[in-house]
């Protein structure tokens, strides 16, 4: 046998780990980092059967294992945990941020501890941050404005009027646009975060706007309404509708929570499939995210599913129901078990990446489409 020559195996080495280091940098996970899921409880209303009160860590890198709870406030006045109504991060702060319906937390991510908390006239719902991880907007408990908020110190910058019942929030990728969900008007309003001001709208849609989210370039967004068991899509650039999608093969009934069918919607980050919740027949179902939208499959879960996001390299699905999905199989590797081996079950999670201590790249709440990012 001929023998391979050290310097030539050298090499191949060498470009092996090359290789490897580049795909890490492609995905987007810096090398040596670690994942985290950040799971914020009470996430389903203020029960505390989900795992309790607190902020829950989870170890994506080693099965999902439960890692350690972090302390947090957000008291309704009875001294009861309140519900969680959002959660988000901002890389340039150390900061996440936790909402309640009475108010809002800024805590450090490498202390862990409370930086501060403020209540805000007419509660908060669930809030997003601009790309520079610096300003929040801020959307009041079903009132009809948003706050626009300093996240360094939680000062309101301006209120911003829109219908009459805030509820969703997602900052554009550009940070040229923030899209608005008011659950009392069948149009998605989007605000230019330069002057603070409403400058256009998508829809008009078949009935109130519920949960969305919105493809990477701003192109589209995929929205729930209430009373349909299925979604829309809208053309953001013509402020548009242009489909109208119904679940086939399931019926539409009652849910316990929400009172919508599909309540939760989300890309997967590679922007090909769009996962709906299906509160009744507590399932997933999964679609193409081209034209004609075709469905594709559908996943029993363990509970009523009233959210989903994605793990941002894609190879996760995180339902409200507290299962780990594999989007590629399929199939349930998982569920989310805090300390004490009980189910948790959240709508209000998001993936932190950390080297050492330090914080270097974060989700989102939502399920957005991250191609090309």
């Amino acid at each position: 046998m001929k023998r391979i020559p050290f310097w030539l195996i050298f090499l191949q080495i060498a470009f092996t780990h090359v290789g490897i280091a580049q795909q890490t940098r492609k995905a987007g996970t810096p090398a040596g980092a670690k994942r985290y899921l950040y799971v914020a409880t009470p996430g389903i209303r203020d029960y505390l059967g989900y795992g309790g009160h607190g902020l829950l860590v989870f170890d994506m890198d080693n099965n999902h294992q439960f890692v350690k709870r972090i302390a947090t406030r957000g008291l309704h006045p009875n001294g009861k945990p309140s519900n969680v109504k959002g959660v988000a991060v901002s890389l340039p702060l150390n900061s996440i941020f936790v909402s309640t319906i009475e108010g809002l937390q800024r805590i450090d991510l490498t202390t862990e501890k409370v930086v501060w908390e403020k209540a805000f006239e007419g509660g908060c719902d669930r809030m997003a941050i601009s790309p520079d991880g610096r300003t929040m907007y801020l959307p009041s408990l079903e009132k009809g404005f948003w706050n626009v908020v300093n996240c360094e110190t939680g000062d309101i910058l301006k209120k911003i009027n829109v219908h009459k019942r805030a509820h969703n929030t997602i900052y554009g990728a550009s940070g040229n646009a923030v899209y608005m969900g008011d659950i009392a008007s069948p149009w998605l309003h989007i605000a230019n975060p330069k002057t603070h001001e409403l400058t256009r709208k998508v829809g008009p849609f078949a009935n109130y706007v519920r949960p969305f989210t919105i493809t990477a370039d701003e192109s589209r967004a995929y929205i729930t309404v209430d009373s349909l068991l299925g979604f829309e899509v809208g053309d953001i650039q013509k402020g548009t509708k242009i489909a109208h999608i119904e679940v086939e093969g399931w019926e539409r009934g009652p849910v316990r929570r929400h009172g919508n069918p599909s309540h939760g919607i989300g890309l997967t980050p590679d922007e090909t499939e769009i996962w709906l919740c299906d509160g009744h027949n507590m399932r997933m179902h999964v679609f193409s995210a081209k034209p004609p939208y075709q469905q594709l499959t559908t996943i029993p879960v363990q509970d009523m599913p009233g959210w989903v996001t994605f793990s941002m390299d894609g190879r996760y699905a995180y339902p409200s129901s507290g299962e780990v999905i594999d989007v590629k199989t399929r199939q349930i590797i998982g569920t989310l078990k805090d300390e004490f081996h009980n189910n948790v079950a959240s709508e209000k999670m998001v993936e932190i990446q950390f080297t050492g201590s330090k914080p270097v790249r974060a989700g989102d709440q939502f399920g957005v489409g991250r191609a090309g990012k």
